[in-house]
């Protein structure tokens, strides 16, 4: 099928150029790579100074590159020209400004699913994602003394409680719908309707309020949450105050460990996924690589290395 990639890479660090690279090197006809950032290598441009210099190796822990990029420690700026002239001189189909909302297997393939609801589909997925990610949070305060009540997933709920999910978009109207099961909930969204969850998820929350299972505060902002005693009082823009037991924030962004989970990749005690020695987690031809994969930090070694094992593996069973 024409519309199908034979490799597509969530992520645009070193695994993922590395992927890339070897990849396009190794004549695959159909890759693209997907990173939520406006142009690779977030997490260098982001945290490096422009005089700082990158480091091949993480901790004294040296390590032989194995593919075709031949990094070196040098300059952030040197650094990032290399990778640019890796990734973009070898014609290497990208999307930039496109975050992954989850990554499912659907019979023989994988399908990818963007926040904006689009989906690719592919033979085979490397997702290589580091650990800088995280939720988007509300621009007032959050008392800290409601740190174990205020949530930015669904994993702390418990039954019985009266929950305020606030967001617009497919995780809120997720978390909506599946706590209202066993709780009594409220979906707050500061537009009157809802306009980002896909179609499934769109019709799935407005049957749930319908039938009263989840109740609709949409319209209208938070202007404020404060402690009253343990539970999260609300204060909305509208003039009108609440309590609730507990509140979760679904504004966008997203925690790694999060997202594996969306993905349905078994992690062991401290998050980390399970993966086997090609780099393949428990979703079969779905291969991890990147800071994620250690959990105490890796290298960039490691990540380009991890990209050339895990695109050799592939293009071997390509050929079979």
């Amino acid at each position: 099928m024409d519309n199908i990639y034979d490799l597509i890479i969530v992520g645009g660090g070193p695994g993922g150029i590395a992927a890339a690279v070897e990849a396009a090197i190794l004549q695959m006809k159909k890759v693209l790579l997907i990173e939520k950032g406006d142009n690779h290598s977030t997490t260098i441009r982001k945290f490096y100074k422009d005089d700082k210099r990158v480091d091949k190796d993480y901790k004294g822990e040296a390590l032989d590159l194995k593919g075709n990029i031949k990094f070196e420690t040098a300059t952030k700026g040197d650094v990032l020209d290399l990778f640019s002239e890796c990734l973009f001189g070898n014609y290497i189909e990208t999307m930039f400004n496109t975050e992954v909302e989850s990554i499912k297997k659907n019979g023989e393939y994988l399908e990818v699913n963007t926040v904006d609801n689009k989906t690719y589909t592919a033979k085979y997925v490397v997702a290589s994602i580091g650990k800088m990610g995280r939720p988007n949070r509300p621009d007032y305060n959050i008392p800290a003394s409601l740190n174990a009540v205020v949530n930015f997933n669904i994993y702390k709920c418990k039954e019985n409680e009266k929950i305020l999910v606030v967001g617009g978009g497919n995780s809120a109207v997720e978390y909506a719908y599946l706590l209202g099961k066993d709780n009594d909930v409220t979906i707050n969204y500061r537009k009157l309707e809802f306009t980002r969850p896909n179609e499934k998820n769109l019709e799935t929350i407005k049957e749930d309020i319908s039938s009263g299972k989840v109740k609709p505060r949409l319209g209208v902002d938070i202007k404020s949450i404060e402690d009253s005693n343990g539970k999260v009082l609300v204060h909305y823009a509208d003039g009108i105050d609440d309590t609730y037991d507990r509140v979760i924030y679904a504004l966008g962004g997203v925690a790694p460990i999060d997202f594996l989970k969306r993905c349905d990749i078994e992690l062991d005690e401290s998050g980390v996924p399970i993966v086997n020695d090609k780099h393949e987690s428990s979703v079969k031809n779905l291969f991890i690589a990147g800071d994620i994969l250690y959990k105490s930090g890796g290298s960039i070694a490691k990540a380009l290395n991890a990209g050339f094992d895990i695109v050799k593996h592939i293009d071997e069973l390509m050929k079979k």
